[in-house]
């Protein structure tokens, strides 16, 4: 059975201990992460992450490196955000109406007004040992399970 999948992205760009973060304005998940977006139909994965982190961080960066997965179901399609890592960048880091951005050393993540269990995705990007962070219903309650 074929079922119907939207693809996202999420990039965490790291300098030594620091990593680029963004406050999202949006209404749907805000609080801060890394920066991302869609991939557009007829888009590469890479292609859509470097686009996606030039649109809302200014900084252009190269060989980024899957490192994980986040999924769930909507209604009948399943979400994916693919987790990239990427340690090559230049550019000059701008904000923009996605949200503010700055860098942030990654020891002092947990202490910031996180968006909803970004705490946890932080786990998979960090941890060789992690590949997904898959969520699903249990009754009507929304649960998580890192793999």
């Amino acid at each position: 059975m074929l079922e119907k999948v939207d693809f996202t992205n999420m990039c965490m760009i790291c300098d030594g201990n620091k990593v680029v973060v963004i406050d999202r304005k949006k209404k749907d998940w805000p609080g801060i992460t890394f920066p991302g977006g869609h991939v557009e139909l007829g888009e590469s994965f890479t292609d859509a992450v470097i686009r996606e982190i030039k649109e809302e961080t200014g900084l252009t960066i190269y060989s980024p490196q899957i490192c994980g997965i986040k999924d769930w179901y909507e209604g009948n399609r399943r979400c994916v955000v693919l987790f990239y890592k990427a340690k090559k960048f230049e550019g000059v880091l701008e904000s923009s109406e996605e949200g503010q951005v700055w860098w942030e050393d990654i020891e002092n993540l947990p202490k910031l007004n996180l968006s909803l269990d970004m705490n946890d995705m932080i786990r998979v990007f960090t941890d060789d040992d992690l590949s997904e962070f898959f969520y699903h219903q249990n009754d009507d309650k929304w649960i998580y399970d890192l793999k």
